[in-house]
């Protein structure tokens, strides 16, 4: 028999899926979407939640459609929530290649600048192999409990 002490609540896991053209359009309607998801999982639009969210599928999705797009397909955005405990974001796309970094650029440059955000408000952000093709940027925020 367990104490009080050592039980842990059980935690639904939501998750959203949805891929997207890999267009500026395409970039626009995940953030969009992701945030609409969010408010329908009860984290209203305007909480710092939703707004730190919408800055990193921002970010993610736009660098999925500027340096990892290919002619034909899609990126693919993926939304794990686990009340209380993680918000996941996960962008997907084909360019395996292609590996983001947050390196500081230069004061005159005139990009480079995105992944220092997400590195900034994400609790850890890291690059991971997508099978078969491709690669998918993760962030992920730890959430407090209500």
């Amino acid at each position: 028999m367990t104490s009080p002490q050592t039980r842990e609540a059980a935690v639904t896991v939501r998750v959203f899926t949805q891929r997207f053209s890999s267009t500026p359009r395409g970039a626009r309607l995940a953030r969009r979407l992701a945030l609409h998801q969010l408010d329908r999982w009860k984290i209203p639009y305007g909480s710092e939640t939703s707004d730190t969210v919408a800055l990193l599928v921002a970010e993610l999705a736009a660098n999925a459609v500027t340096h990892g797009r290919l002619p034909g397909r899609d990126f693919e955005l993926t939304l794990t929530y686990a009340p209380g405990l993680r918000l996941r974001i996960d962008v997907s796309d084909t360019r395996g290649e292609r590996r983001p970094t947050a390196a500081t650029p230069g004061p005159l440059d005139e990009a480079g600048r995105g992944l220092l955000l997400v590195d900034a408000v994400a609790t850890r952000w890291a690059v991971l192999d997508r099978v078969p093709i491709g690669k998918t940027v993760r962030a992920e925020l730890d959430l407090a409990l209500p």
